[in-house]
């Protein structure tokens, strides 16, 4: 994901519709912030 606008949260509802936090990459966190995350780094 490159940004996420949203109130919700597009990653939080991805997860909540079954899909791993490993397959979800917040790239709108820098990868050295992004290994701190739950979600995958790459």
């Amino acid at each position: 994901m490159l940004q996420d606008r949203t109130e919700v949260g597009i990653a939080d509802w991805l997860v909540e519709e079954g899909i791993d936090k490993q397959d979800i990459v917040l790239a709108y966190f820098s990868p050295s912030h992004r290994r701190f995350l739950d979600f995958a780094e790459a």
